[in-house]
């Protein structure tokens, strides 16, 4: 009895082993199908231009820290210039920034998939409500507001996964930095007024990191 469920043990390892070695085998080739499609294709980045940004609230004080408040709604266009690889975009987060200082809260954009040559059209708006500016920062808003301009730069954090035919890659972080000057005090000689709010043409293009 004790040999045969020696036996029975030795064929059951046998048994999960070969699973093992399949499972690894076929992963290894799926690996290499997906390897060789995106080195004959060449994937390239998505494309992305900030067209314009409209402000609703820009204000920054002198007071000792010095504090920054933004209510923008920025127009954010986005290109796959793939012809024949798709991309799976999830949840986008978008914010400003001030000399690599983050000083509003994250903007979610919902999941996406991005088609063939497709292009998409996103309109968040970012806020920040009394941001203390770092201490090292506080010279370059000094001179900011003597300037009449603020230098900012909206990012976008993701993940997307690229679709080619039927098959999906993984998860590769995207990010995508777009500089913009904005004028403080909404001059009417550089922005479309409407009503209490100031449209900047921008068309920005981004650099774009996979």
């Amino acid at each position: 009895m004790a040999e045969k469920s020696s036996s029975h043990k030795s064929k059951r390892r046998k048994l999960i082993r070969r699973c093992i070695y399949g499972l690894l085998i076929f992963n290894f080739i799926l690996l290499v199908i997906i390897l060789l499609v995106f080195a004959i294709l060449h994937p390239k980045k998505p494309r992305f231009v900030l067209q314009d940004a409209t402000v609703f609230n820009l204000n920054v004080s002198a007071a000792t820290p010095n504090i920054i408040s933004t209510t923008i709604q920025v127009t954010i266009n986005s290109r796959n210039p793939n012809d024949n690889i798709g991309i799976y975009y999830d949840k986008l987060d978008v914010y400003a920034t001030y000399h690599h200082q983050q000083i509003t809260s994250f903007t979610a954009i919902p999941p996406v998939y991005q088609g063939h040559k497709d292009v998409n059209l996103w309109s968040p708006f970012v806020r920040g409500d009394n941001v203390p500016v770092a201490p090292f920062n506080g010279l370059a808003l000094s001179q900011d507001q003597i300037n009449g301009g603020i230098q900012m730069v909206f990012k976008i954090d993701s993940r997307v996964k690229w679709k080619v035919g039927s098959l999906v890659t993984g998860r590769y972080h995207l990010h995508v930095s777009c500089p913009a000057y904005i004028p403080l005090g909404n001059n009417k000689n550089t922005g479309i007024w409407i009503g209490s709010t100031v449209k900047y043409q921008l068309s920005q293009s981004c650099s774009v990191s996979v």
